[in-house]
């Protein structure tokens, strides 16, 4: 079975993250799209993150009953921060029969060097990239390791979610509907 992962804090996931996660479903080769809701990311404050469970929770409503994609906790149970090259080589211990891809964004393929252990994560897996506007690929992009898409992008952020509903302004549409109704009816943020 081929997997492709989408890491992300998801805080909170929106309709952006579930449009990438739609398209790469439906026009790859993946029998399933993954969205891996991290705990702390090395490179952002875990501060300014909703509760794991609350975060993964949004992404099982913004999926609903779609079986190309699934909601993952896998690394809930790991050290963290959370590092990709552990959580998959983890994965791969568990699934051994499955392919795992990653899908990134262009901003994040730029940094990968940046990456614990990039370079096993490169000789092991293939990575899907979806451009970023005002995001430059980087030398890596060359790699035959690396696969460059072209992804419908929506100008939204999680960042800016997060400022509406400080702001007390709605956040409908910018979010799955479901995922609008729990963040309406839970102080998550």
């Amino acid at each position: 079975m081929k997997i492709g992962l989408f890491f992300g804090s998801f805080n909170p996931v929106h309709t952006g993250h579930m449009i990438i996660a739609n398209h790469v479903a439906n026009w790859s080769d993946l029998d399933q799209v993954w969205l891996v809701v991290t705990p702390q990311n090395p490179f952002k404050k875990r501060s300014n993150l909703a509760p794991d469970y609350d975060r993964l929770h949004m992404v099982h409503l913004a999926i609903g009953e779609n079986d190309q994609l699934r909601a993952s906790n896998i690394e809930f149970g790991m050290p963290k921060p959370s590092y990709t090259v552990d959580t998959l080589t983890y994965l791969q211990e568990k699934h051994p029969d499955y392919e795992f891809t990653l899908i990134m964004g262009g901003d994040n393929l730029a940094n990968l060097h940046k990456w614990k252990n990039y370079k096993v994560i490169l000789a092991n897996h293939h990575i899907l990239v979806y451009k970023r506007p005002d995001y430059a690929l980087g030398d890596l992009a060359n790699s035959d390791r690396i696969t460059i898409i072209d992804a419908p992008l929506m100008e939204i952020s999680s960042s800016f979610i997060r400022k509406c509903l400080k702001e007390q302004k709605s956040v409908r549409y910018l979010v799955p509907d479901a995922v609008w109704k729990y963040l309406d009816e839970t102080p998550v943020y």
